[in-house]
C-alpha cells in the first residue's frame, strides 16, 4: 500500500549535514507519526561522501530510498524525487532542514480543506539572513508580482513544498522552462530559482488551489547564492516564463 506522505529530500555534497544528523532528525520524526510514509533521497551526483553516508542511512533504516542521479542541478533532483514519490501528498525539503520537518504538521491539515498545494512560507522576514539576502529576497517578490502576477503567494522560494501526489505528474509535464528532456549534464553548484516559480506558476494555470503557510526557518549560509549572478538569473527567468505565457505554452489542453 503507498504511504500517505513522500518526503523528498535533494542532495548535492550534503555530507556535512548528514553527519550533523540531518536525515536521521527527519527520519525520526516521521516514525512515530500515525501516517506511513517514505524518505527518498536523491543524491545530485555529489563529489563528497554524500551518496555513500546516504546509502549507509537507507540500510538502516526502513521506509528510505537513495536515488543516484548524474550532476544535473537542484530542479532536476527534485524533479527526479518528486516523479519517484508514492505518497498521497509529497513533500520537498531541504537537506540542511533550514525549515525543521516538524514543520509539515502546520501543511497537511490544508489538504483536509481541499487544497491541492501547501506550501512553507517565510512571509519577507528572514531570520539570521545577511541583509544583501533580505534585499534580494524582497525584491524577487515584487518582480514576481510584476511580472506574473502573484498576488497571493508572497514567498515562492521557501524549499518546504508539498503537492497532492496527483497533481505532481500534469505539473512536470506542463513546465517549460523547467522541462528536462533535453538537459544535460552541469558542473558545479547551481541554483534554480525559477523551478519553484514555474511549478507554482503551472499549478494555477492548471486550477490547483495553493495554499501558503507560515513557517520556521532559519538561514544557512551557502557558497551556491550569488547576489549579482543569481538576481539576474532570476529576473531573465521570470521573463522567459512569462514570454512561455503569452505564447500559450502553459495552456491547459483540457479547457476550450
Amino acid at each position: 500500500m503507498n504511504p500517505y506522505l513522500s518526503v523528498v529530500i535533494p542532495a548535492y555534497n550534503e555530507a556535512a549535514n548528514i553527519l550533523s544528523g540531518s536525515l536521521t532528525a527527519v527520519h525520526d520524526y516521521l516514525c512515530v507519526q500515525s501516517y506511513a510514509y517514505e524518505i527518498i533521497v536523491v543524491d545530485d551526483g555529489s563529489t563528497d561522501e554524500t551518496a555513500a553516508l546516504a546509502e549507509d542511512f537507507v540500510t538502516q533504516h526502513r521506509n528510505t530510498r537513495l536515488i543516484r542521479n548524474p550532476h544535473r542541478g537542484k530542479a532536476f533532483t527534485v524533479t527526479t524525487g518528486l516523479r519517484a514519490a508514492t505518497g498521497q501528498i509529497v513533500l520537498f525539503t531541504d537537506m540542511d532542514q533550514a525549515t525543521p520537518i516538524q514543520e509539515t504538521a502546520k501543511l497537511l491539515p490544508w489538504y483536509e480543506r481541499g487544497y491541492d498545494i501547501v506550501i512553507g512560507s517565510r512571509g519577507t522576514y528572514r531570520r539570521n539572513a545577511p541583509l544583501w539576502r533580505k534585499f534580494m529576497s524582497r525584491s524577487q517578490i515584487l518582480l514576481r508580482q510584476l511580472i506574473l502576477g502573484f498576488r497571493d503567494i508572497t514567498d515562492t522560494q521557501c524549499g518546504f513544498k508539498s503537492f497532492r501526489g496527483s497533481a505532481i505528474g500534469p505539473i512536470l509535464d506542463h513546465l517549460h522552462l523547467y522541462n528536462f528532456a533535453h538537459h544535460a549534464e552541469v558542473h558545479g553548484a547551481t541554483v534554480t530559482a525559477g523551478f519553484d516559480v514555474e511549478l507554482l506558476f503551472v499549478a494555477q494555470r492548471l486550477g490547483y488551489r495553493v495554499k501558503e503557510v507560515p513557517v520556521e526557518w532559519d538561514y544557512r549560509h551557502s557558497r551556491r547564492v550569488n547576489l549579482l549572478r543569481d538576481s539576474l538569473r532570476g529576473v531573465r527567468e521570470l521573463l522567459e516564463i512569462r514570454a512561455a505565457d503569452l505564447r500559450g505554452a502553459y495552456r491547459d489542453p483540457r479547457l476550450p
